[in-house]
């Protein structure tokens, strides 16, 4: 079977990665990384030129949502279910929290990075409320209840 005109790529490591490009979009996986330990965790971001989708594929994970404002004011929780598309609108604080397993499909536009992204340090009460949903992931109960700077 010939595979002509098919594009095939896979990311199994840690980290984002983007895979596949066309024109002005691009769609990367994010793998759990050194960088998404719960306890560590210290800021959210939002895109200014466009929207993000976030697919589960394996695992667990929790997206949280900054709302739109000029400043993060609180955060909000929502567990992931696989194979639904979660979509974060142009210029919405996100982060997301997940089990060491997950892998997430993401969609955005191609140039999405720094230059076109805000980022927001989290507060201390911000914090706790990630580590707290981390410990809501079975991988990730035996947290200790205080953050680590």
């Amino acid at each position: 079977m010939s595979n002509q005109g098919l594009e095939i790529s896979e990311f199994t490591t840690h980290g984002f990665k983007p895979l596949i490009f066309f024109k002005d979009w691009r769609v990367a996986t994010l793998c759990y990384c050194e960088d998404l330990y719960p306890p560590t965790i210290s800021f959210v971001e939002r895109h200014m030129e466009t929207d993000e989708v976030f697919i589960l594929l394996h695992g667990q994970a929790t997206l949280l949502n900054g709302g739109r404002e000029a400043v993060v004011s609180r955060l909000e929780a929502e567990p992931m279910q696989a194979l639904k598309a979660y979509n974060f609108t142009l210029g919405t604080w996100h982060g997301v929290v997940m089990s060491r397993d997950a892998v997430i499909a993401l969609v955005e536009n191609a140039d999405t990075g720094k230059e076109n992204s805000e980022y927001f340090q989290l507060d201390e009460p911000m914090r706790r409320l990630v580590l707290s949903e981390a410990q809501k992931i079975p991988d990730w109960s035996a947290l200790a209840g205080n953050i680590h700077s």
